[in-house]
């Protein structure tokens, strides 16, 4: 008599992942705020929203993303407590640069195998970014999907829920004639692109992730894995120094203006999604000079500048539109907060709503 289907059979197996989510207690643990209800291990995260009653007209902002194809990387290195940055840095980010704070988030992994020790190494890295990001981590789901992913791949997601004061959303409307354009650094290729990168990398120059190379003063693996910097407290804190309540510019305006997340499209295309129609910016490329990772893509890949920049952070990974009287000011709060910054473009009275990278990158 043949013996009986079961889930585990199918090759699904509930006990790895019930010790998987024992294993990431600790570290959900720590991703919270005062606001958080319960604990690990309901149908949905709770969230006190009692402290929204304190807003004048809070407006609820919601982000989600992936890492993208970086996480073939971490599996292939077998390093998993770090790629939770690039998930965190990729869906806080978008939110803060309305102005919105990040509350919490929920995160999703699936896999062809629950390992749990891989599983708990994720969440912990996710838990780790959101403290960073002062963002709590109310839940999540880990799945397991096998003959549709290999047993040592993983595929991982999540979204963010923030508030602001709908008077003091960051944006377009905001944006004059006149405003710099401030670049944060970038911790290195963050999470974009890393198809173009793999390709370059290892199906084009055959090289590997141990291989040592000199431009980079590190194993390729070391600088491909760099976690994406989170900016979404810094950001937060800078928009509270320039913007608060008795912070005016010489227009009677608040100085901060808008802010863009450098992310897949590059700088052009992002920073444009905050530049009104009827005014454009200039970059000054010449202004930085960005990591050697990206000029080794674009030399080992022959990748023309314009396909790079569209790609790639090229260095610059969040952006700043605000008044020029306040920019000494907003570089030295974020070298503060060790993010280097500097005065990279303008915006200029040119109807259009574009931006052009002009000049050369600096050696």
């Amino acid at each position: 008599m043949s013996q009986g289907a079961s889930y585990a059979a199918a090759g699904v197996d509930i006990e790895a992942g019930d010790r998987a989510v024992e294993l990431m207690k600790e570290w959900v643990a720590k991703a919270t705020r005062p606001e958080v209800v319960g604990g690990l291990g309901g149908f949905a995260g709770l969230f006190d929203a009692t402290a929204l009653t304190s807003y004048r007209r809070p407006l609820l902002a919601t982000s989600t993303d992936g890492i993208g194809t970086k996480v073939a990387i971490a599996q292939k290195l077998g390093k998993h407590d770090t790629i939770g940055f690039d998930l965190v840095g990729m869906v806080v980010d978008d939110l803060v640069v309305c102005g919105a704070e990040p509350l919490f988030m929920t995160d999703y992994i699936c896999t062809g195998k629950v390992v749990p020790e891989t599983i708990a190494q994720i969440v912990k890295g996710i838990a780790e970014a959101c403290v960073e990001a002062g963002t709590a981590l109310v839940g999540g789901e880990t799945a397991e999907h096998p003959g549709l992913l290999e047993p040592d791949e993983y595929d991982v997601a999540g979204a963010a829920t923030g508030v602001v004061e709908a008077d003091e959303v960051l944006g377009a409307e905001r944006v004059r004639a006149g405003d710099v354009v401030v670049a944060m650094a970038s911790s290195g290729l963050h999470s974009n692109g890393y198809s173009l990168v793999r390709h370059v990398f290892f199906d084009r120059a055959k090289w590997t992730l141990d291989r040592v190379v000199p431009e980079l003063g590190t194993t390729l693996g070391e600088v491909l894995l760099t976690p994406t910097r989170v900016y979404a407290k810094h950001c937060l804190e800078l928009i509270q120094e320039l913007n608060g309540a008795d912070e005016l510019n010489h227009r009677g305006e608040k100085a901060l203006h808008a802010m863009s997340h450098i992310t897949g499209g590059g700088f052009a295309a992002n920073l444009a999604r905050v530049i009104p129609d009827e005014l454009s910016v200039r970059i000054d490329r010449s202004t930085w000079t960005p990591a050697p990772v990206f000029g080794l893509v674009g030399l080992l890949g022959d990748v023309a500048l314009p396909e790079l920049e569209k790609t790639l952070n090229m260095g610059a990974g969040m952006v700043a539109v605000l008044d020029p009287s306040s920019a000494d000011a907003a570089i030295q709060a974020l070298a503060a907060r060790d993010i280097p910054a500097w005065v990279c473009g303008e915006v200029t009275a040119t109807p259009g709503g574009t931006v052009t990278l002009e000049g050369t990158y600096a050696k």
